[in-house]
């Protein structure tokens, strides 16, 4: 036989000490648990015929662009905090048929058994000191816990900005509440590619520079909210963890009577799905 030697094995004690009642899991300080947020994103969603047309699309609107406001869930009044971007009311048939045709598949791996059927969407422009802080899509839907934020990126090549980074936040869940996690997950904004998440979700996008000053170079999307209709009574469908992000964005909900802020975007049934993609 080799050279090598067995040794008993034997379980060895590292501590004695019983841990205090009030450490236990059972006792009043129980672990915070972070919930991953659900993220689908896509690559060449439109093609490049399509993402073209729609990114001159968005440079010709230039002079209809406004400025993009935050509404305040409490009282329904609108401002400028936290953010400076640019928005225009915008709808695409060609694009809210790419998003009925793929959301089957998305909503099934955000690990919802619902689908939408309506959506509201907008074009936004980010240039120089562009950002939207951190916040929620639920002053945008009905229904939060089932309801999706998507977002299409369109910009030049090469690209003529840097930064514009969106980060979406996990929640953490800590002795019954919800709230924002420190943790997030962060999404490049590159041309053609679009992402999916929990419109309940906290989400930031980072401040941009665009060094030629010149709208064409400017970081685009087009946003959308894709939900069921306001009437529609609330789905009871929702995963568990979907529930508790719903619960962690419950402060940003409107009060009933407030109204939502959709920049005068107007909500558009989506269209029936199709086998082969629509052309514009």
């Amino acid at each position: 036989m080799g050279g090598y030697t067995t040794e008993p094995t034997a379980l060895t004690e590292i501590g004695t000490e019983v841990l205090p009642y009030v450490h236990r899991w059972s006792g009043p300080q129980t672990p915070r648990v972070v919930v991953p947020t659900p993220i689908c994103r896509m690559e060449n969603f439109l093609g490049a015929t399509h993402a073209d047309a729609l990114l001159s699309h968005a440079i010709s609107r230039q002079a209809d662009f406004t400025d993009g406001t935050v509404m305040d869930p409490l009282t329904g009044q609108l401002s400028h905090k936290d953010r400076n971007s640019l928005v225009l009311p915008a709808h695409s048939t060609a694009f809210h048929q790419y998003l009925s045709d793929c959301l089957p598949q998305v909503i099934e791996m955000l690990g919802m058994d619902t689908t939408p059927s309506q959506a509201i969407t907008a074009l936004t422009a980010h240039g120089t000191d562009s950002y939207f802080g951190i916040h929620t899509d639920a002053t945008k839907v009905p229904h939060p816990a089932t309801a999706v934020s998507a977002i299409y990126y369109l910009h030049r090549r090469p690209r003529g900005f840097d930064g514009g980074q969106l980060r979406i936040y996990d929640t953490a869940v800590h002795d019954g509440r919800a709230g924002r996690a420190d943790t997030c997950t962060v999404i490049e904004p590159d041309h053609d590619t679009i992402v999916f998440f929990p419109a309940s979700a906290f989400h930031e996008v980072m401040v941009s520079r665009c060094p030629s000053g010149q709208f064409a170079d400017h970081r685009f999307t087009l946003t959308s909210w894709i939900s069921a209709p306001t009437t529609a009574p609330e789905p009871q469908t929702a995963s568990q963890a979907l529930r508790w992000m719903a619960r962690a964005a419950e402060h940003t909900r409107p009060l009933p009577g407030v109204g939502r802020n959709h920049h005068g975007a107007i909500a558009a049934p989506l269209p029936p799905q199709t086998a082969a993609r629509p052309t514009v």
